[in-house]
């Protein structure tokens, strides 16, 4: 291999950033522009006028649904949401230092065992299994932060979307409507963002034509790392440590200097501000304003100042989500859960479009091992 081809692989081999590894038209990511469309809608217009519901909708079945066809579609999506008895058994069975994560993991391995449609490999029943697997995973971690706090599982409202029966279940108690509100424009922004590390494994998993189940545990799986979904706990974790919106501009300060990362901010796309950011931002500025925390959000705010005004970078996704999820007395360790409520389907979506067209994905190593060696015997090693 020459030197400049060598070059060359070794770059694309970084994370294989910038190689094309499908085609896909669920979800566009224009990181020049800041755009961010799932199946050619903008992001940003989706949240301001469409629920999570019809947003799962349109990237299962590749267009947004009528009036009639969407009502018969929540009447089976939310209409009879429930976790099974086998499922809720199991939720009581992990020690009480699991991880929410490792949690979600494991309650989302064993439901394949109990699904009616296990094995069915139709499309229907695989849209079937997609649904329950949606509505359930906001009652696994629900039901699972019930149990670790001393309570019992609260049952679901039938016909209640998922940003209300997440919050209803978590609390047991009805949420504002403005609350839903905020959490549903949440769980629409996180909904897809293309071949990102969790998405990109439940793709690769898939195409070994193993069941849902087995590539959504593989996302979920990716998910739980810490430079994936873990960053708006990060988030929330620094905000903390500042304390004041005073002290945001010398926290950010030594950071840089030490060239440490200030969690929340940067993208390997975008070159610009998340799209997402821009929403959440407004979305937090209203929720902690609500309900009288404004603190966490002032500390954000001096702390995007300051990075934007030493560093140019953006904020992302993550950044805002931190103080409206914290606002809405949700706890530090189930953002990333959250981020999985949402993400099922999008994870879903791309599993269902690797079926349309499937082959196996199996990339090549850039090898820069040693060349052939010739064995010899133990005896005569140094």
């Amino acid at each position: 291999m020459s030197e400049n081809n060598e070059t060359e692989a070794t770059v694309r081999d970084a994370g294989l950033a910038d190689v094309v590894a499908c085609h896909s038209s669920i979800c566009l990511v224009d990181g020049k522009a800041g755009q961010l469309l799932y199946r050619g809608y903008d992001v940003a217009d989706l949240a301001g006028h469409s629920t999570f519901e019809e947003v799962a909708y349109l990237l299962w079945y590749g267009r947004l649904p009528g009036l009639t066809e969407f009502q018969v579609f929540l009447d089976g999506f939310t209409g009879s949401m429930h976790l099974p008895v086998e499922t809720v058994m199991i939720l009581r069975m992990f020690p009480h230092a699991a991880t929410p994560m490792e949690v979600l993991r494991t309650a989302v391995s064993s439901m394949g065992h109990w699904d009616p449609d296990s094995g069915n490999t139709r499309l229907d029943a695989i849209l079937r299994k997609a649904q329950r697997i949606t509505e359930r995973i906001p009652l696994i971690i629900s039901s699972h932060q019930r149990l670790r706090d001393g309570h019992e599982p609260v049952e679901p409202r039938h016909h209640c979307g998922i940003a209300f029966n997440f919050l209803y279940t978590l609390t047991g108690k009805e949420p504002d409507p403005i609350l839903v509100k905020a959490m549903d424009t949440s769980l629409i922004l996180h909904a897809d963002h293309e071949l990102n590390a969790s998405t990109f494994t439940a793709r690769v998993t898939a195409a070994t034509l193993t069941d849902i189940y087995s590539a959504m545990t593989s996302a979920i799986a990716a998910l739980k790392g810490p430079l994936h979904g873990g960053a708006n706990a990060e988030v929330m974790k620094m905000l903390e440590e500042i304390g004041e919106a005073y002290k945001a501009e010398g926290w950010v300060k030594r950071q840089l200097a030490e060239k440490k990362k200030v969690p929340g901010f940067g993208h390997r796309v975008y070159r610009c501000e998340d799209p997402r950011a821009t929403v959440l931002r407004e979305s937090a500025r209203q929720i902690t304003t609500l309900v009288g925390k404004p603190r966490y959000f002032e500390i954000a705010q001096e702390v995007e100042k300051a990075m934007l005004n030493y560093s140019k970078v953006y904020p992302n996704v993550d950044f805002f989500s931190a103080p409206l999820y914290n606002a809405m007395g949700i706890p530090t360790e189930l953002f990333t859960p959250i981020f999985a409520i949402s993400r099922a389907v999008g994870w879903t979506a791309h599993i269902l479009e690797q079926w349309k067209n499937n082959r196996l994905i199996r990339p090549t190593a850039h090898y820069v091992g040693p060349s052939l060696t010739p064995y010899a015997d133990i005896g005569t090693r140094s």
